[in-house]
């Protein structure tokens, strides 16, 4: 039997892993005795949506989304992992700069959670802010496994300093349930700010031309949509007082959908982005949020009434993807009322340029160009970044960083997808998105627009094997993903 590596992990369980792990990856240390500061059990479990309407998944201690777990800047944590499944399981601490071996990533040498096993890990959680964890294992063709079921949950570590003051904060967590395959058709580039390039639209119609499938691939479609585990409509609505100031926390847990939000009569201070406060805070009609994606934004509850707050595409709100808002002593049915048209610019969180904010060059550039070859791997399309597609029987890492450079990612999209791009380990700041020169918005995904491209730096501060890919877990699975690692 011919073993990937991915299987090759799984089987080896973690004690043969930790030998293989260099010993400048194993940061976390052993943690012997003691009771964990906090408790993650694996298992599949049923999330009742709405009445009638109840989705068996894998869920984490038999909850959707998982429990928030508040931890501390710079204070070790010792959580204990207990995987009560029959598969592999890996919980990735995404966002956070933490050793590889704790991070969750298999093609990092992160030690699998065996079958109905357990493991004991402990980090120093950085940086503070919304961060969250979720599983990282392919799933493949398998609409059961990795981000397509209910492993997702928040991890807020607690700043030394508020990002603003307010009266209360809530943490939403978007996500969509009941996937299935469909044939993929083009994606609306509408959300994002910037406009393609005709470079890349002429490679991506070369690609589409050259390739041996006539059709598109496989996508994923849902059936039913929820904020917090619950339909619109169904669950508690999220009861205010006129004057206040509510603080959201959102998180798009999706496994590959691009998701909005927009509350009637009301609009949202971007506070921070990923957990990052951002230089310049604005006021927006939408948020929009790739997958993975965070953001922290305030609301001033100023226009009476019960509200849905929801996303944007109709469709999707009608099947549950929005949540009530309700004033005390308003009544009555909950009313939508459509935003008018914005585009997502990250650009207009960025800082102000002058005299005072030189440009910043990099040590080395890492030129990047994503490709999708229709239809290639038995009726999935395949992704290729600078025409490969990643090696999951053989990933070792392609590109050596050398500890303390700055680095820059020049990221070229020739297909007309949305891609979530997202940078393990490490937190990178944005210096062109859209056709726009930016600087001082740090985040650890973004979202790259179809026919686009995007530039932005890292300090490859955290050695040791990194990973980098879309965080759409369809592409991620079929060919999109690099692994760095450290001179």
């Amino acid at each position: 039997m011919m073993l990937d590596r991915r299987s090759f992990l799984a089987l080896s369980g973690p004690m043969t892993l930790a030998a293989m792990i260099p010993r400048r990856g194993r940061g976390a240390g052993p943690v012997m005795g003691g009771k964990a500061d906090h408790t993650l059990r694996i298992a599949t479990g049923q999330v009742e949506l709405a009445p009638g309407r109840i989705i068996s998944t894998t869920l984490y201690n038999g909850q959707f989304p998982g429990p928030l777990l508040r931890l501390e800047e710079g204070r070790r944590s010792v959580i204990d992992i207990f995987n009560d499944t029959d598969t592999p399981e890996l919980v990735h601490w995404h966002g956070q700069m933490i050793p590889s071996a704790v991070d969750g990533a298999a093609e990092e040498g992160t030690p699998f959670i065996p079958p109905h096993g357990m493991r004991r890990i402990s980090f120093l959680p950085r940086p503070s802010g919304f961060r969250f964890y979720h599983t990282h294992v392919m799933a493949g063709g398998d609409l059961n496994r990795g981000t397509y079921t209910g492993q997702v949950g928040p991890v807020y570590i607690e700043p030394k300093d508020n990002p603003g003051a307010h009266d209360r904060e809530i943490f939403l967590v978007l996500k969509e349930f009941a996937p299935f395959f469909s044939r993929g058709g083009d994606m609306s580039v509408d959300a994002l700010a910037g406009d393609p390039v005709a470079e890349l639209q002429q490679l991506g119609k070369a690609a589409d031309a050259a390739a041996t499938q006539g059709t598109k691939g496989f996508e994923v479609g849902y059936r039913s949509f929820a904020i917090n585990g619950k339909m619109l409509g169904h669950g508690e609505p999220i009861r205010v007082k006129q004057g206040e100031h509510v603080l959201f926390h959102i998180l798009n847990a999706s496994a590959g959908e691009i998701r909005s939000l927009a509350l009637p009569g009301h609009t949202f201070r971007v506070m921070a982005l990923d957990g990052n406060p951002v230089p310049t805070q604005a006021e927006v009609p939408v948020l929009w949020l790739g997958t993975a994606e965070r953001i922290s934004a305030m609301v001033r509850m100023d226009h009476p009434g019960v509200w849905v707050m929801g996303d944007v595409a109709d469709d999707d709100r009608r099947r549950g993807m929005g949540i009530v808002v309700a004033y005390a002593g308003q009544t009555g049915r909950p009313r939508w009322i459509a935003p008018r048209p914005a585009r997502w610019d990250y650009a207009r969180f960025g800082a102000r340029f002058g005299a005072s904010l030189p440009a910043i060059s990099p040590d080395e550039t890492i030129e990047m160009t994503i490709i999708k070859r229709n239809a290639a791997l038995n009726g999935f399309n395949q992704w290729t970044l600078n025409g490969e597609a990643f090696p999951m029987e053989a990933p070792w890492p392609r590109r050596i960083l050398r500890q303390g450079r700055r680095y820059r990612l020049r990221v070229r999209n020739a297909s007309d997808d949305i891609h979530p791009l997202h940078l393990h380990r490490h937190s990178f700041e944005l210096t062109r998105v859209g056709g726009r020169a930016t600087r001082g918005v740090i985040k650890d995904v973004v979202m790259l627009g179809g026919f686009q491209e995007l530039e932005c730096d890292f300090v490859a501060d955290n050695p040791g094997p990194t990973l980098f890919h879309c965080h759409q877990q369809l592409h991620m699975d079929f060919g999109f993903m690099a692994l760095f690692d450290y001179a």
